[in-house]
C-alpha cells in the first residue's frame, strides 16, 4: 500500500475512535498566539462524565501513568498521542500533560535557583505536533521567567544538539520533543540536564512531584492558574541561535578535538564512491549537511529522504501485523528489526520499505550507506555485496536483505559496527602516538556485545558495563571527570552495575560510549570546555553525525585496501581473538502499538505489562535471591533446567540483576532478559560463540510466560518474588548513587559567557 494510503488509514481510524467531546474540548487554544492564562479546576483532576462531570479530563489518573513512566523511563516520558487531537489527554502525551511537566519543572528550576537569570533551550524533530508543543513549552517557560533559546523559526534540530548546547553554553538544561526511532503516533520530551545528559528518574520525580503538590492546591481551593506568554514574548530568543549558526561552528570544533582530525577529514576526502546517508524523516539533513559542508566533504554523500515528513515517508509501516490480519501496523524505523511473517520467514520490516531494490541500483557493490532516525542519534551502517558472499557472512553473522538481480545489502547491527569502529579509532590513536598519552576505556551497555569486552581484554582497554540507556554512561562519565578534577594525579576507580571495582588510572580517556541499539559516542582527547569553564571528557548523548563522520574515515580506509566490510569484521575477530561474535536480540511486543482506539490500546497495554511484568520476575527474583546469599547457584541451575526442558544451563557462572534486566552469564555466552522501560515488551539479548545456540535461549527465555513451578515455590522465598521490584529499584539507585557526580552547577554570567 502507497505511504499516502497508508496516512489517510491512519488519519481515518484516528478520527473514527476520537469521540465528539474530546473533539469539541480545547481547554487551551494553542493557536492563539497571544497571552494566556490557564485555570486548573477539581473537575480537570476527575474522569468525564457527559452529565455530571463535562469538564473532566482524568487528570489523577493521568499523572498516575506519567509517574509510573518517570520513575523506569530510560530515554524521555514517552507515549503515545492522538496525532490529529493532541488535547486528548486520555493518550499520555497531550497538550495539558505538555504543559504541566513544563511548569512544574520551571517551578523546581526557580526553587534551585533562586533569584538568577534561568537559561534553557527546546528543541524538536519531526513527530506530529512536535512544533505545537515546543510553542507552548518555551511561551510557559516565558511566563515564568525563564529565557528559551530555540533555532530560527522554532526549526528542528537533532537530539545531540540540544544536548551539546546544553552543556556547551552552561545552560540549566534542555527539553527535546522526540520518541527516538519509535513509531511514527508516539511522542515524548526528552529532558536534559545542565551536563546535557537526559534525567536520572529522581530528576524526573522531582517535578512530577511539583505537580502532585498543585493538584492538592486545586483540591484545597478549587482551583490554579497557569499563565501562558504571548508566542512572541522576548523571553523565546531565536536570534542568539541564528547567532551562533544554531550551534554548528562550535560542534565543528568539538569533532576537529576528536573524530573530524585531518587524518579522518583527508580519507574522506579521498573517497572515489559516494556514500549514501538514509535520513529517516527526521531532523539529519538541516544539521549533518552543513556540518559537512563546513569540514568541505559533502559532495562525498548522496542523501535520501531530505523533506521533512512526521509519517516518516510510510518507512517501517504496513496494512497488516504480523500475522497477516488487516490493521494499520507500525515496525517503527529501527533498521535492525527482524520479524518474522505469518508463514514464519524472517525479514525485515523496515529495511524491506525504504525502496532499496530501486534506489540503490545506480550504486555499485560496495556503496555503504548509513540509516539515521528521527532525532539523529542512532545509525545503522549497511553496504551493497553481491550474493556470492551469502556462505561467508552467515559464517560471520552478517545480516543481509536480498536488493536486485545477484546483490544483497548487509544490514550491520551496532555491535557489528561499532566494534569495527572502535577498533578503527584505536588504530587512528596509536598510528598519530596519542594512544599512550592516556588510559583508555569505554563505557557499554550490558545489552551489548560481549565481543567488545573481548577486544577490550585483548587491547588492554578497561570496560565498564552499565543499564540500558544513555543517561547511564553520560552518569559514568561524570563520575571520571569528578575524580579527575579532585585527584588528577590519583587512579580513577569507578564501579559498574555488574559490582566490578574498576581502576581507569590516572587521568584516562573514554575510547567509546555506545550501545547495542545504535547509539555512539566517541571521547575528545583534549577535555571538553563550556563557555563558562566546565570539563567533560564527552558529550551527554549520542550522535549519529559524529558517527557517521568517524564511520565515513572507516569506510573511506576500507575502500583504499579494496576491503569490504564484512572481510574487516572478520579480520578484527580474528587478530584480537575474539570468541563471542555472533549476537542477537528478540523484541517481543504483547500489543499493537499503534492501535487507534484508547481504550483498546490501554487494555491492551496493561494486559500486556502484566505479561512482561510475570516475565521479568521470574529471573530477577532468582538474580536477586541468589545476591543476596538465600539461594545457590546450584539451586538456580536446578530451576532453569526443569522450566526449560530444551535447554542446558549446566555452565552458567553467574546470574546478576543489571539495574533494568537479568544478566545470566555462561562459560561460553551471555543472555539478558529486560523489560522495556517505556512500554509492554520485554527484550532478551545474546552473545556467544555459537549464533544457533544464542538464537534458541534469547527466543525461549524472553518469550517465557514466567510461570513459577513447585520447585521454584520451595527454593525462593514468597516475600522476595513480591518485593523484587521494589528492591531491584533500591539496587538500581545504589548503583547511580554511588560516588555520584557531586558537582554543583553554578549559573554563570551570561552576559560575560554568551552576551545575552
Amino acid at each position: 500500500m502507497k505511504r499516502e494510503t497508508l496516512e489517510q488509514e491512519l488519519y481515518k481510524s484516528v478520527e473514527k475512535n476520537t469521540p465528539d467531546y474530546i473533539k469539541n474540548n480545547k481547554y487551551i487554544d494553542i493557536n492563539n498566539k497571544n497571552e494566556l492564562i490557564f485555570t486548573l479546576k477539581t473537575a480537570h483532576l476527575l474522569p468525564y462524565d457527559e452529565i455530571k462531570n463535562p469538564e473532566g479530563l482524568n487528570l489523577d489518573n493521568w499523572l498516575k501513568n506519567y509517574e509510573k513512566e518517570a520513575a523506569v523511563s530510560t530515554a524521555g516520558i514517552r507515549g503515545p498521542q492522538n496525532i490529529l487531537y493532541p488535547y486528548d489527554v486520555r493518550f499520555p502525551i497531550n497538550i495539558m500533560g505538555i504543559m504541566l511537566a513544563t511548569y512544574a519543572k520551571a517551578l523546581v528550576a526557580k526553587e534551585k535557583y533562586k533569584d538568577k537569570k534561568l537559561l534553557k533551550l527546546v528543541g524538536r524533530e519531526v513527530r506530529y505536533n512536535s512544533e505545537q508543543f515546543l510553542d507552548l513549552i518555551a511561551r510557559v517557560q516565558a511566563a515564568q521567567g525563564i529565557e528559551t533559546l530555540t533555532t530560527y523559526e522554532r526549526k528542528t534540530m537533532p537530539i545531540w544538539l540540544a544536548s551539546f548546547l546544553a552543556f556547551k553554553l552552561d545552560l540549566i538544561g534542555g527539553e527535546y520533543i522526540t520518541s527516538s526511532h519509535g513509531i511514527s503516533v508516539k511522542n515524548a520530551t526528552k529532558d536534559l540536564n545542565s551536563q546535557g545528559s537526559q534525567y536520572l528518574p529522581e530528576e524526573s520525580l522531582e517535578f512530577v512531584n511539583k505537580i502532585k503538590e498543585i493538584f492538592d492546591i486545586v483540591r484545597e481551593k478549587g482551583s490554579y492558574d497557569i499563565k501562558i506568554s504571548a508566542s512572541n514574548n522576548p523571553l523565546i530568543n531565536e536570534n542568539y541561535m541564528k547567532s551562533i549558526n544554531n550551534g554548528i561552528d562550535l560542534y565543528k570544533e568539538y569533532l576537529e578535538n576528536g573524530v573530524a582530525n585531518k587524518e579522518n577529514i583527508d580519507l574522506i576526502k579521498n573517497q572515489k564512491e559516494k556514500i549514501v546517508i538514509e535520513n529517516v524523516g527526521g531532523s539529519a539533513y538541516k544539521t549533518l549537511d552543513k556540518l559537512l559542508k563546513a569540514f568541505k566533504i559533502n559532495e562525498k554523500f548522496d542523501w535520501m529522504n531530505t523533506e521533512e515528513d512526521p509519517f516518516f515517508h510510510g518507512i517501517g509501516k504496513y496494512d497488516t501485523d504480523p500475522k497477516g490480519n488487516p490493521c494499520f501496523y507500525d515496525y517503527s524505523v529501527d533498521a535492525t528489526v527482524i520479524a518474522k511473517d505469518k508463514e514464519g520467514k524472517i525479514f525485515f520490516p523496515v529495511i524491506d520499505t525504504l525502496d532499496y531494490t530501486n534506489k540503490l541500483k545506480q550504486y555499485p557493490t560496495g556503496t555503504v550507506v548509513f540509516i539515521t532516525d528521527p532525532d539523529h542519534d542512532r545509525l545503522t551502517v549497511c553496504q551493497i555485496e553481491t550474493e556470492s558472499e551469502i556462505p561467508f557472512l552467515e559464517k560471520t553473522g552478517i545480516n543481509y536483505s536480498k536488493l536486485d538481480n545477484d546483490r544483497i545489502l548487509c544490514v550491520y547491527s551496532a555491535n557489528q559496527s561499532f566494534l569495527l569502529i572502535m577498533d578503527f579509532w584505536a588504530k587512528q590513536l596509536k598510528a598519530s602516538n596519542k594512544w599512550n598519552n592516556h588510559p583508555r576505556f569505554i563505557i557499554k551497555t550490558t545489552a551489548s556485545a560481549k565481543s567488545w569486552d573481548e577486544w577490550a581484554e585483548y587491547n588492554k582497554v578497561k570496560v565498564v558495563n552499565v543499564p540500558v540507556g544513555f543517561k547511564e554512561i553520560a552518569n559514568i562519565m561524570k563520575k571520571v571527570e569528578q575524580q579527575i578534577i579532585n585527584n588528577p594525579e590519583k587512579d580513577v576507580i569507578v564501579t559498574d552495575v555488574l559490582g566490578n571495582e574498576i581502576n581507569l588510572g590516572k587521568n584516562p580517556r573514554m575510547l567509546f560510549g555506545g550501545e547495542e541499539s545504535g547509539g555512539m559516542i566517541i571521547g575528545a582527547e583534549e577535555a571538553i570546555k563550556s563557555k563558562a569553564g566546565r570539563m567533560a571528557i564527552a558529550m551527554r548523548e549520542k550522535s549519529a553525525s559524529e558517527a557517521i563522520i568517524v564511520a565515513s574515515a572507516l569506510a573511506a580506509k576500507l575502500e583504499k585496501e579494496d576491503k569490504t566490510l564484512s572481510k574487516a569484521l572478520d579480520e578484527i575477530f580474528i587478530s584480537n581473538k575474539i570468541i563471542a561474535k555472533y549476537d542477537v536480540r528478540e523484541d517481543i511486543a504483547y500489543y499493537n502499538e499503534s492501535e487507534p482506539d484508547i481504550d483498546k490500546l490501554t487494555q491492551a497495554k496493561k494486559e500486556g505489562e502484566a505479561l512482561r511484568t510475570k516475565n521479568d520476575l521470574f529471573y530477577l527474583t532468582m538474580a536477586l535471591t541468589h545476591f543476596d546469599g538465600k539461594i545457590s547457584l546450584e539451586q538456580v541451575k536446578s530451576i532453569l533446567n526443569s522450566t526449560f526442558k530444551n535447554l542446558n544451563f549446566d555452565n552458567l557462572i553467574d546470574i546478576k540483576f543489571v539495574g533494568d534486566g537479568t544478566y545470566l552469564k555462561f562459560s561460553d555466552k551471555f543472555i539478558e532478559i529486560r523489560p522495556s522501560g517505556t512500554d509492554a515488551k520485554t527484550k532478551a539479548y545474546g552473545a556467544g560463540s555459537v549464533k544457533e545456540d544464542i538464537s534458541e535461549f534469547a527466543r525461549i527465555l524472553g518469550n517465557y510466560s514466567g510461570e513459577i513451578s513447585e520447585e521454584y515455590l520451595a527454593i525462593i522465598p514468597k516475600d522476595y518474588y513480591n518485593m523484587a521490584k521494589e528492591k531491584s529499584m533500591q539496587e538500581y539507585l545504589k548503583f547511580t548513587n554511588k560516588d555520584a557526580d557531586k558537582r554543583i552547577f553554578e549559573i554563570p554570567d551570561y552576559n560575560k559567557t554568551l552576551g545575552i
